[in-house]
């Protein structure tokens, strides 16, 4: 299986986990401060991770170039699309709310595909539609719970804000070869301070260090190190099959509740979990190949002497020694399995 797989799934996981977890601190914090702490910890803790790994703190190592689409990104995923969402949570309700996020991924990949001009096999797409319908089943409202909320307002925010998180993870990969730590602490730290701020301007109370404590840690874990698994996911698959093996975070969100929380199995989770696994093997299945061109290229990442990096260096670097420095591409065209990664971003 392609590492950058692994850790979309991983990321979807994590996040996933994060969910039935911090349900369980739910009754004790309001919705919106819950946000901010489970940001706050991704950014404190990550920001914290690179401090210890570089001892000390290192500069980003952006490129004047890269700094407006991480600016953006952190506008649009860390501060419009979370206050997007607590509004639309505000005038609808919580089933409608779930419904309307399957809209992230989708909009995700038409932004990949429409605007960045992403590839977008036909296998690729069947599958994302696999792993949508999937969530769909999961978080369709029965019984009680199904009524829903008759006010367009509410769905209308949901969608924007999801639309604010496709921007977000399009704007994202822009950067994705660069310092996934530093990317994923940055995003957490602003949407954590403008959550909190929000909380309290609404009167919300910092919880005790009982639930702090845990809050951070979810966050830390399931905001945080899942964020940079999707970072590092992005840089090797892309927007549209990154967002589309998150998505599957809600059917392992649901597994995790089952095991942890001891909740009962319906026949919808069992569909949802088939369209899941059929979009997965969809996906996992693909092979993109054909002759294509690369342009001349200059950035830096952590990188190994393969058929795409074949510089010179100033001292002797041992031969599949992982290293990072600024290096140039030169002009090369060749036939080769591939996805659309960090070297791969050219048209069809």
């Amino acid at each position: 299986m392609n590492t950058s797989v692994i850790y979309a799934l991983a990321a979807a996981a994590l996040f996933g986990a994060s969910t039935p977890l911090a349900k369980v601190l739910g009754t004790e914090v309001s919705p919106v401060m819950l946000a901010g702490l489970l940001y706050l910890g991704s950014g404190l803790g990550l920001l914290l991770v690179r401090c210890v790994r570089d001892r000390g703190w290192k500069r980003s190592g952006l490129g004047a170039g890269e700094w407006p689409w991480l600016l953006g990104a952190i506008v649009f995923g860390g501060i419009l699309g979370p206050v997007a969402l607590m509004f639309g949570l505000s005038l609808t309700s919580g089933a409608t709310a779930s419904l309307m996020l399957n809209l992230e991924p989708v909009l995700t990949a038409l932004l990949a595909w429409v605007v960045f001009k992403e590839n977008a096999d036909r296998r690729i797409v069947l599958g994302m539609l696999a792993i949508i319908a999937g969530g769909v089943v999961l978080s369709w409202p029965s019984g009680a719970s199904a009524a829903v909320s008759l006010s367009w307002l509410g769905p209308l925010a949901v969608a924007f804000a999801c639309f604010c998180w496709a921007v977000d993870n399009n704007l994202t990969r822009k950067v994705s070869a660069s310092d996934a730590l530093y990317i994923a602490g940055a995003k957490g730290l602003f949407a954590g301070l403008v959550n909190c701020t929000i909380a309290l301007t609404l009167g919300a109370k910092v919880p005790a260090l009982g639930v702090l404590t845990p809050s951070l840690l979810i966050g830390f874990l399931g905001y945080g190190v899942s964020l940079v698994l999707f970072v590092l996911a992005l840089r090797g698959l892309g927007a549209a099959r990154t967002g589309a093996y998150f998505s599957t975070a809600p059917f392992l969100g649901a597994a995790i509740s089952i095991v942890v929380l001891g909740e009962s199995v319906s026949l919808l989770f069992w569909l949802a979990a088939a369209c899941m696994i059929v979009g997965v093997w969809l996906h996992l299945t693909e092979r993109h190949e054909h002759e294509h061109l690369h342009q001349p290229l200059e950035h830096s990442h952590r990188h190994t002497h393969d058929e795409h990096h074949q510089h010179d260096h100033a001292g002797d670097i041992p031969a599949g020694k992982a290293h990072s420095h600024a290096h140039q591409h030169p002009v090369i065209s060749h036939n080769h399995p591939h996805f659309p990664d960090i070297h791969h971003r050219h048209r069809h």
